[in-house]
């Protein structure tokens, strides 16, 4: 538009078009300028920053009582403020004041030259450098050429790297050196999303600082001072949303306020917040925990349906679910007494923290956690939505008349006797009572010699019989049916006087069994083979010939896997003779290869392949010195005095594996 408008006012008949179209293009300009939340409400000093009191209290500190490191580490997720807390501390290192006599100070003015031009971006002494698109070593090394030339115009450079973990190591090793002795003039700002990635000799040289995410109310609270300047309407529940939804974000949350106004058209509504967002209405969620609360698995079902008709997600109803589980979790834990009389939800999650026992709340909190992961599994998601709410039913404690069901039906206890002192201590047949409501009820009770011990019968629950304080009598028990059980020696002992007295005899020998051992499997049995070697004096020879080969990379692949496997047994003036355990080596093109391998290498010979037990081969020769090697490397570790100290002083473990020689 503007140098369309330019050539308009060079040409000879184009100035008086100029003057009429200027005022609408200038107008086009402006509205087209919008700046977004999330770079209009930047914070610009210390005392704007939300959430980041840990980090905002160090840094105010160290600049009030001039305690300056040398190069800072931010680090925290997306959206929290590392980039923000870097220009402040820039524009704090380099503030000149109002009056243009200031120094270092914790609260910059904003107003003079270097806090404009740092807040712009067009201060010559602070550099930010990208590095996950500037990630080599060239753009790091001309970085640093800067670092030799003292400030422009501020009282100190400030380099300023952002997501550093992108670097390579060659990167990280080029600047290891400016970052540990920087000149005095130099402060480095290093920032990144995954610190795990720095490599420790960087972390070592600076001072860390973990910026972490928001607290949705803070978000909230935030949002309420920005819509408020801004003049636009919201209730608090669309503003509870977009700060659940940010994920501890205030990036994220600006920039779903901004979406979320274009979307509603100036003004944030519950209805329009959660229709942006894909949100499931709560009245479906506590519609569903209520129904498993109460063990109605046909609401559950229609509610599951319901949520497929309208398409609402099943990922986000479970997230919901936790959310509204934990917050259930809470009030039974500790009680009620502080609820938040401003959200509507507060009393409908206290009732269904009453109606819900708090194991069957952990249960279902714990099922909806897992039951997420479930959902990608499944060829319908709502289907297994339904299974995971249904999965809570399944598993509910039981109560009431579902306990008696799951409870074993059996007969009340007897009453506890005592067995007679003058009782024969002789073994009896025992016999077992199986209910049978249709066997006929036995003439007499059993008789006392046969009652069980006192400590055999477990005492009787009340709640399996609630009217009867005492015990029913022997008459009134259910029919039962007595069957006979066999005892051990009816099974072991044959019938007749002679036949008993031999098992009486025998009873105190010692009889040898024998012991029928497993034959080892064939895979045991080849690891066992491949681990043997026996050398022998045509292995040493093929060996030094294939190691040969493969150093001049003569044989690759299965003519290489050949060689390596294959054992010399013999050998004449025309023709060798190999052998190996696997017949799929033995294919005539790998033979072929092999042999025009061997020609190459001076060897005018023809070889024979035959299939069996192979004793000594380049491969296990290989193996053996490998672990050779790894032995020697172990006994190396294991004899050290340092490491024997700390094995016997404090319990130290040498972890499996870690070992390796070199």
């Amino acid at each position: 538009m503007v140098p369309h408008l330019t050539r308009l006012a060079a040409s000879p008949c184009g100035k008086a078009r100029h003057r009429r179209l200027y005022p609408l293009a200038v107008d086009r300009i402006v509205r087209m300028s919008y700046l977004v939340l999330a770079r209009k409400y930047r914070p610009r000093s210390f005392t704007e920053m939300v959430g980041q009191d840990h980090v905002v209290q160090a840094l105010v500190n160290a600049l009030t009582t001039q305690r300056l490191h040398h190069a800072y580490l931010f680090t925290g997720t997306r959206g929290v403020g590392k980039t923000t807390v870097s220009r402040i501390l820039a524009k704090s290192l380099n503030c000149q004041g109002a009056d243009g006599q200031g120094g270092i100070t914790a609260s910059p003015c904003g107003v003079c030259q270097a806090c404009r031009d740092i807040d712009s971006g067009r201060f010559v002494d602070y550099t930010e450098l990208d590095a996950a698109s500037n990630r080599g070593v060239d753009e790091v090394q001309t970085l640093l050429e800067q670092a030799v030339y003292k400030p422009v115009q501020g009282r100190f450079k400030v380099f300023m790297i952002d997501e550093v973990h992108m670097l390579t190591n060659t990167a990280f090793n080029a600047m290891l050196k400016t970052l540990e002795e920087p000149p005095e003039y130099l402060k480095f700002v290093l920032a990144t999303t995954d610190p795990q990635k720095v490599p420790v000799t960087v972390l070592s040289r600076c001072l860390q600082f973990n910026l972490r995410p928001m607290a949705p109310e803070t978000v909230r609270e935030h949002l309420e001072k920005v819509l408020g300047t801004e003049g636009v309407q919201a209730d608090a529940q669309s503003l509870r949303l977009l700060a659940r939804a940010a994920r501890g974000s205030m990036r994220d949350a600006l920039s779903l306020t901004d979406q979320a106004i274009a979307f509603g058209g100036g003004t944030l509504a519950e209805a329009t917040v959660r229709q942006m967002l894909g949100s499931v209405d709560r009245s479906y969620v506590f519609r569903l925990i209520a129904a498993l609360a109460e063990g109605d698995g046909k609401t559950v079902v229609e509610t599951s349906e319901a949520l497929r008709l309208n398409g609402l997600n099943a990922a986000s109803t479970l997230e919901e679910m936790s959310t509204v589980l934990q917050r259930m979790a809470v009030l039974q834990a500790v009680g009620g007494g502080d609820l938040d009389d401003s959200d509507p939800e507060a009393q409908e999650i206290a009732r269904l923290a009453q109606a819900m026992p708090a194991d069957e709340t952990q249960l279902l909190y714990s099922i909806c956690l897992h039951g997420r992961g479930d959902l990608g599994l499944a060829p319908d998601e709502y289907a297994a939505l339904t299974m995971v709410l249904l999965r809570l039913l399944a598993f509910k404690p039981a109560t009431g008349e579902s306990a008696q069901k799951k409870t074993l039906a059996t007969a009340p206890a007897a009453p506890e006797r005592t067995i007679a002192p003058t009782a024969p201590a002789v073994a009896r047949p025992v016999t077992a009572s199986v209910a049978c409501p249709q066997a006929p009820k036995p003439a007499q009770p059993p008789s006392p010699a046969l009652d069980a011990p006192p400590f055999a019968a477990a005492p009787v629950e009340p709640v399996l019989q609630p009217q009867a304080a005492t015990v029913q009598p022997w008459d009134d028990l259910p029919e039962v049916q007595e069957l006979p059980v066999r005892s051990y020696e009816e099974d072991l002992v044959p019938n007749g006087p002679s036949a008993r007295m031999e098992f009486a005899q025998s009873a105190h020998k010692l009889v040898a069994v024998p012991v029928r051992n497993q034959p080892e499997s064939s895979s045991d049995m080849a690891a066992t083979q491949a681990a043997s070697l026996e050398p022998t004096t045509e292995g040493d020879f093929w060996f030094a010939t294939v190691q040969a080969l493969i150093d001049s990379e003569a044989i690759a692949a299965m003519v290489r896997e050949l060689a390596l496997q294959a054992q010399l047994v013999a050998r004449d003036s025309d023709q060798w003779l190999l052998r190996v355990e696997r017949e799929s080596l033995n294919q005539p093109t790998t033979k072929e290869r092999l042999a025009n391998a061997l020609r190459a290498a001076g060897h005018d010979i023809a070889l024979a392949v035959e299939v069996g037990r192979v004793q000594d081969n380049p491969a296990r020769r290989i193996r053996a010195a490998q672990e050779a090697r790894q032995l020697g490397a172990e006994k190396i570790i294991l004899e050290d005095p340092l490491v024997q100290a700390l094995m016997q002083d404090f319990g130290a473990k040498i972890v499996p594996g870690s070992i390796k020689p070199l």
